[in-house]
C-alpha cells in the first residue's frame, strides 16, 4: 500500500519550507506530488547550508541536508514559467491534478498569466492550496514573511526565552511547518467535500495564522483574563512543579500535572504536600521560585539516570533533555517508524526523519513504507513530460 491518498496528483508550485512541508506531508499519504522548479538554481532550499554532502555536480553545487528534510516522496520537474512552451506543460499538469500548492507573494502568479480563478477554471476539481506570511488580504496582506520575523510578529518569541527580556526563536522553523501541517489538513478538508459537490475551492493559511492558531492558553491567558504571558525560562506559567530540575550530575524534567501527581511526588522523596503555601497548585504557582528550590533540594544527592528511574517507578512522570543524535539512537524513535529508509539518485541509502502518522487496517499495520528519495533537479522532468504527452486520462 502506498498511502490512503494514492489516487491523489499534487502540483508542487511552492518553495522553501511552509508549501514543500504541506507536499510533503501530502506524499507521505499516499499522493504523487510533482514539483515544479526554476531551471538552473531549483527550489531556495537547494542552496542552504552548510552542511551539504556527497560530491559536487557540473554546476559545482552539492546536495543541501535542508532541502533533503522537506522533499520525500516527490518528483521534480524544471519550468520556466516565463516560456510559452513550459507554462503550457505546467497547464497541462494543472488539468490532471486534483491540488495545487503554492506559497508566492499575493499577486506574483497573477502577473504569470496563471491566476487561481484561471486555474480553477480550466479545472473545476482543482483544490488550491495558498501559503503566504501574513494572509493574503487585511492591512498588510502580501507582506513578505519568513519564519523567524513571522515567529516575532506573531508573540511566539515573547513567550520563549529565559525570560521577559531574552526572546527567543523556536530552534526550528516552527512558522513554516505548522502553516504547511495547516495547509495540508485544510486539503484533506477539500477533497472530502469535493466527493459532496465535484468541485475544488481555494485553501488559505499563512505563517501568521499558524502561529496564532497554536497560541492555545497563552491566547486565552490575555483576550479571557487579560494577562500578557511572557517567557520564564523552562517552567510552566500555569502548573508547578513542571519543568526542568537540576540534580547533582545533571537535570530532568518533571511535569506534575495534578494534585494527586504531587501527592505521589511528596510521598516519594519525603516532602510535605500540605506544607504553607504549596498545598494547591495556584499557591505554587505564586511561589515557584520556592517551589523549585524545593525539587531542586529533594534532588541534589541524585544522579540523573538513577533518578530517572526512581521517578519512574513512582509513577512521575519525567524525562531528560536528549541531543538529536541520541534521539535518532533511541530505539523508541525506531519503533515508530521516525526514521525511513531511501535511496537517493547520487547519494545512495540515506536515512531520513518519517513521517509521524501510521495507519493500521483489518490486518494490522498498512502504513507507506516505499518512500522515495528527494529528487535531483529535473530528476523526473523528461519522464513527466513523456507522461503527459502520452496520457489519457492523467494518472501515472
Amino acid at each position: 500500500m502506498t498511502g490512503p491518498l494514492e489516487d491523489v496528483l499534487v502540483v508542487d508550485l511552492s518553495r522553501a519550507l511552509a508549501g514543500p512541508h504541506a507536499t510533503q506531508m501530502l506524499g507521505d499519504l499516499g499522493a504523487r506530488v510533482v514539483k515544479v522548479e526554476a531551471p538552473g538554481t531549483g527550489d531556495d532550499t537547494r542552496g542552504w547550508g552548510p552542511p551539504f554532502v556527497g560530491e559536487p555536480d557540473e554546476a559545482g553545487r552539492r546536495q543541501s541536508t535542508y532541502f533533503l528534510c522537506t522533499n520525500r516522496n516527490k518528483e521534480s520537474i524544471a519550468l520556466d514559467l516565463k516560456s510559452e512552451g513550459d507554462k503550457q506543460v505546467l497547464l497541462d499538469l494543472v488539468d490532471r491534478a486534483d491540488v495545487l500548492v503554492e506559497n508566492f507573494r499575493t499577486g506574483v502568479l497573477e502577473r504569470l498569466g496563471l491566476g487561481l480563478d484561471d486555474l480553477r477554471r480550466r479545472n473545476p476539481r482543482l483544490v488550491v492550496l495558498s501559503i503566504t506570511g501574513f494572509g493574503h488580504d487585511g492591512p498588510e496582506g502580501g507582506r513578505a514573511g519568513y519564519d523567524q520575523i513571522a515567529q516575532g510578529e506573531a508573540g511566539l518569541m515573547s513567550l520563549t526565552g529565559s525570560g521577559p527580556d531574552d526572546p527567543q526563536r523556536v530552534g526550528v522553523p516552527i512558522a513554516d511547518l505548522l502553516s504547511g501541517m495547516y495547509g495540508a489538513y485544510g486539503v484533506l478538508a477539500a477533497l472530502n467535500e469535493r466527493h459532496r459537490t465535484g468541485r475544488g475551492q481555494v485553501v488559505r493559511t499563512s505563517l501568521l495564522a499558524a502561529v496564532v492558531g497554536v497560541h492555545a492558553f497563552q491566547g486565552t491567558r490575555w483576550t479571557v483574563a487579560g494577562e500578557v504571558g511572557r517567557a520564564q525560562g523552562n517552567h510552566h506559567p500555569s502548573i508547578a512543579p513542571y519543568g526542568l530540575f537540576h540534580c547533582r550530575d545533571g537535570a530532568v524534567q518533571i511535569a506534575l500535572g495534578s494534585e494527586g501527581l504531587w501527592r505521589k511526588f511528596c510521598a516519594g522523596f519525603g516532602l510535605d504536600p500540605d506544607a504553607a503555601g504549596l498545598a494547591t497548585n495556584q499557591e505554587r504557582v505564586a511561589d515557584r521560585q520556592r517551589v523549585i528550590e524545593v525539587v531542586e533540594a529533594a534532588f541534589a544527592d541524585e544522579d540523573a539516570e538513577p533518578l530517572l528511574t526512581r521517578l519512574s517507578e513512582l509513577g512521575i512522570p519525567a524525562g531528560k533533555v536528549r541531543t538529536l543524535d541520541e534521539v535518532y539512537d533511541w530505539d523508541q524513535v525506531a519503533s515508530q517508524g521516525l526514521k525511513v529508509g531511501v535511496d537517493h539518485a547520487t547519494l545512495g541509502p540515506l536515512t531520513l526523519p518519517g513521517p509521524p502518522l501510521r495507519f493500521f487496517g483489518d490486518d494490522g499495520e498498512v502504513t507507506r513504507r516505499d518512500h522515495g528519495a528527494p529528487p535531483l533537479l529535473d530528476e523526473h522532468g523528461p519522464a513527466i513530460r513523456q507522461w503527459l504527452a502520452g496520457s489519457e486520462d492523467g494518472r501515472a
